[in-house]
């Protein structure tokens, strides 16, 4: 048997692999993700005590998973590299789940981000969603589009994360983080109290109940920029969704009050490269047009779709689009495009040519 890693060991052969992930189960080896495949990072099979004294090594409360059966945190090592790490039981024993975060933000044309997304920072109040599944690289398409805030505008910016990401070094902008867990008790408690605290752009992690949402459109209405992300994978499902969390009796208002805010919404993937190394944005983006507005407040949202088709000169496009356009640019394989596609048929027929 080789000998078992430490910590930073684990982490420093990760990074050379270019994993996003890295996962610690009892009874397997340790795994990471690269390009969304799961691989052995070496073949030692992890034990319970193996598994606990990662844990232990991981979080300084680490006895608190006893009583709650989870734990979320951030973790900085020796060489300045941050992780998310999310501790569990399953079966009795610890498991733990670990995101390499990137210290560098990246900027928007690394990212393959299309060039209307920047402008984004322009707007002076109202929301802008950016969604999509985990590890769709939400968190760094916020981070990008603050970092040009920082940089370019003299504002107060507040984010609040479970946990922080990434790390802003105040420029232009005064950046205060708050991490929910360990500056407030929760993403509500810590909104509300953020709308008190003089802020001219607010990053919500997740709007994941009614309340932060309500806050948050609340605070778009008045003046504040807020970003935020969502779990769903079309500018169409994103306003139903938030839609849908409150009462039948509310959603009137709430279609108003979201089709006066809503300024713009991302849905991203990251697909495998049709090299076999990397993977590909692909993107769906809409901003708020007049028309997109009717349709919002109407309670028509099957109609938005279209709407997002016929506007491409206000830089909308769907990501069926976007698919397409990947793969004649030998980005990602036809199989790809369809497999990810919200209409299979059109983009089958579409890469036919």
């Amino acid at each position: 048997m080789s000998k078992i890693l430490t910590l930073d060991e684990i982490i420093t052969k990760a990074q050379r692999l270019r994993a996003s992930d890295i996962h610690i189960v009892c009874g397997i080896p340790i795994r990471v993700r690269v390009d969304g495949k799961l691989h052995n990072l070496d073949t030692n099979i992890m034990t319970p005590e193996d598994c606990e004294s990662y844990a232990q090594d991981l979080s300084p409360h680490y006895s608190d998973i006893a009583h709650i059966g989870e734990q979320d945190l951030a973790v900085g090592f020796a060489d300045g590299t941050r992780c998310r790490v999310n501790l569990f039981r399953q079966q009795g024993y610890v498991s733990a789940a670990i995101r390499i975060l990137n210290n560098h933000i990246p900027a928007f044309e690394e990212l393959g981000l299309p060039a209307q997304i920047g402008g984004f920072t322009d707007f002076n109040q109202g929301i802008v969603l950016v969604t999509g599944e985990t590890g769709s690289g939400k968190s760094t398409t916020l981070a990008c589009l603050l970092d040009k805030i920082n940089h370019t505008q003299g504002k107060h910016i507040i984010t609040l994360e479970d946990p922080i990401e990434y790390l802003y070094t105040p420029d232009q902008c005064i950046i205060n983080q708050r991490e929910v867990g360990q500056d407030t008790r929760s993403y509500s408690d810590g909104l509300k109290s953020i709308l008190r605290e003089d802020p001219d752009v607010i990053l919500i992690g997740e709007m994941r109940s009614l309340s932060t949402i309500e806050t948050a459109l609340i605070a778009a209405e008045t003046g504040h920029l807020v970003f935020a992300t969502l779990h769903t994978n079309s500018a169409a499902d994103t306003v139903d969704r938030i839609v849908e969390v409150f009462p039948a009796e509310q959603q009137a208002q709430i279609r108003m009050q979201l089709s006066m805010c809503l300024q713009a919404v991302v849905c991203q993937q990251l697909l495998p490269h049709a090299s076999g190394r990397g993977r590909v944005l692909a993107t769906e983006v809409m901003t708020a047009t007049p028309a997109i507005r009717n349709l919002i407040r109407e309670g028509k949202t099957p109609q938005i779709s279209n709407a997002i088709a016929t506007s491409g000169a206000e830089g909308n496009h769907l990501m069926d689009s976007s698919l397409i356009t990947l793969y004649r640019q030998r980005k990602i394989s036809s199989d790809c495009a369809i497999k990810h596609a919200h209409d299979a048929d059109y983009v089958r027929r579409s890469t036919l040519f």
